[in-house]
């Protein structure tokens, strides 16, 4: 008998056409049951007609969520069929335990809507259908404060890498205090200002890099961004700085915004060259702090998190170290040993391709998007690899979504190479990379944050 209902449960929850029938509770109460053993990592059913959505943020009702065996589900039932008529089934691996619960769907660009209902019913993860992630809701709201150093106007990894801080920012979990911009050329830093306007956070400081790495090599060219205009030639996107603004040098914004920031409470992103971090080390008393640049670094900063390096058995040398190199060596050199260091090789984005064709598609909510526009209009579709973004959510997320070396101390050399000697008091730790399912979440969770809005 106990087979023939777990074979009618299978054929049922396996083939939504055979159950356009009617069940009883008990009935769905058996289906529920057997989804759980099918599917030890979690499944969302409809009850109307057993299907299982591809679409939606699922989120647990609080009400519910403590049914954890079979005489649990008839409740998980009533209550769902009294809301939206879904049950999912998920294992939390920190209990060993399987919860069936009756679920609430939001669409997938409303992150932040779901995150709060979640936080509301004492959730602890929100589950994304279609990009089969789960992201957490229950995080620590922590007082993170980020400066975001990038090379903008060449590699479009900085657009999102940016992008991911917007985000994090509209989730309250982390504060953006500024962008450095250490490519010279002012269009660079207008792009920065135009996604500030277009992400709701038009009052972010921007820094220029003026004495930096003469001509580097720019790998897509959208630096006119900033001054795209639609068909009756008026601008696109909205800027604040503007034609006629100015933009404070590079260094000099990083001394503004460490003098007034508590000791040991800044956490630095840099994803492109050093070189604004190399100026800043060697920076003397100013208006903004009679500290030196290296003890105004050492006082305010507790973590750098450096899109960069070539570590294992490869003895290749860093792009972004190598294009700066006098400036790398002189980062390297002073850098204080008691700061934090945490380096994320390209091989580890490497799998993450984000083509253009799917990032037009993931922002197809709306026709004037700066990101949007690059892709639509340059016709270029190559180095799209998500490197910079990990730097940036490890330096949010913390050290939970990523494996990570043992601890050390890295050495460059005059040859942009990046030495690491290990050793338990080191500061430093580099990324390792990941196998293809964890390349895949990581990259939906960047497309997660591309579709909202």
């Amino acid at each position: 008998m106990k087979k023939t209902i777990l074979a009618l449960c299978l054929l049922a929850a396996t083939l939504p056409a055979f159950a356009q029938q009617q069940f009883t509770d008990k009935e769905l109460a058996t289906v529920i049951w057997a989804m759980g053993q099918m599917n030890p990592q979690g499944f969302t059913l409809k009850l109307s007609d057993l299907s299982q959505p591809k679409e939606g943020i699922m989120v647990s009702y609080g009400a519910t969520q403590n049914s954890t065996d079979r005489k649990n589900i008839p409740a998980v039932i009533k209550h769902a069929k009294a809301h939206e008529g879904l049950v999912g089934g998920s294992f939390i691996p920190e209990d060993g335990t399987y919860y069936f619960d009756s679920t609430r769907p939001f669409p997938e660009d409303s992150l932040a809507a779901a995150l709060a209902f979640a936080r509301a019913n004492g959730q602890k993860s929100v589950y994304v259908t279609s990009k089969d992630i789960h992201v957490k809701s229950n995080y620590e709201q922590k007082d993170i404060r980020i400066i975001y150093d990038c090379d903008m106007g060449s590699s479009t990894d900085d657009l999102f890498a940016l992008m991911m801080l917007y985000r994090y920012m509209d989730m309250h979990r982390c504060t953006l205090l500024g962008v450095i911009v250490d490519r010279m050329d002012r269009a660079n830093a207008d792009a920065v200002d135009v996604l500030n306007n277009y992400y709701g956070y038009p009052d972010i400081p921007i820094g220029l890099e003026t004495k930096g790495v003469e001509a580097p090599r720019v790998f897509i060219p959208y630096h006119n961004l900033a001054y795209a205009r639609n068909t009756d030639a008026e601008p696109l996107f909205k800027r604040t700085v503007g034609d006629n603004g100015t933009y404070m040098e590079g260094y000099k914004l990083y001394r503004k915004l460490l003098a007034a920031q508590p000791d040991k409470s800044v956490t630095i992103a840099s994803v492109g060259f050093v070189t604004c971090l190399a100026r800043l080390m060697e920076s003397g008393p100013d208006e903004y702090s009679p500290l030196s640049g290296l003890d105004l670094l050492q006082k305010k900063v507790k973590a750098i998190y450096l899109m960069g390096g070539v570590f294992g058995k490869s003895d290749q040398h860093d792009y972004n170290f190598t294009a700066a190199i006098d400036y790398s060596l002189r980062f390297f050199r002073d850098l204080p040993r008691d700061i934090d260091i945490v380096f994320s090789p390209g091989e580890v984005g490497d799998p993450l391709y984000y083509s253009a064709e799917t990032i037009i598609s993931d922002m197809d909510w709306t026709d004037a998007h700066p990101i949007k526009w690059i892709y639509e209009f340059l016709n270029e579709d190559k180095f799209q690899k998500m490197w910079d973004p990990l730097a940036v959510i490890q330096a949010v997320e913390g050290d939970e979504l990523f494996n990570l070396s043992e601890r050390g101390w890295v050495e460059l050399t005059p040859t942009g190479e990046t030495n690491f000697t290990p050793d338990p008091k080191g500061n430093a730790r580099y990324q390792l990379p990941g196998d293809a399912r964890w390349s895949k979440a990581m990259l939906n969770y960047i497309r997660l944050m591309s579709i909202q809005h």
